[in-house]
């Protein structure tokens, strides 16, 4: 059965090269969320093998989605990385302490499947 990649981001033509770049259909079922709201439900509802998320949408940021997912029993343990444009070592330190990873843009879509390979690996 193929793994399930939920992609949160508020840029369409972003979620367009993320979805590209992983091959959406061949080795996992990706899931859209435009911004943090959709992506909490979604996460609940669908339970997905990773969240890929930015830091700055819309309704709740990245950071505070994490926060909960992490915070509720039954989400506690998705694997999520937050991507952000805007990189900051206390935005790092605050993922790290929830139980998220941090990747920053702007990355080559080489990096990031290489790094949702190694999430969804472990």
């Amino acid at each position: 059965m193929s793994k399930k990649i939920l992609l949160a981001d508020d840029d369409g033509a972003l979620r367009a090269l993320i979805v590209a770049a992983l091959g959406n259909g061949e080795r996992w079922r990706l899931l859209e969320a435009r911004n943090g709201l959709e992506a909490l439900a979604l996460a609940r509802m669908e339970r997905p093998d990773l969240v890929l998320m930015d830091m700055s949408m819309p309704y709740l940021n990245g950071m505070e989605v994490s926060r909960q997912l992490k915070a509720d029993p039954e989400t506690k343990g998705l694997a999520i990385i937050l991507i952000t444009g805007f990189p900051q070592e206390r935005d790092r330190e605050s993922a790290q302490q929830i139980g998220v990873e941090y990747f920053p843009k702007p990355f080559s879509p080489a990096a990031l499947l290489k790094k949702v390979e190694e999430v969804l690996g472990r």
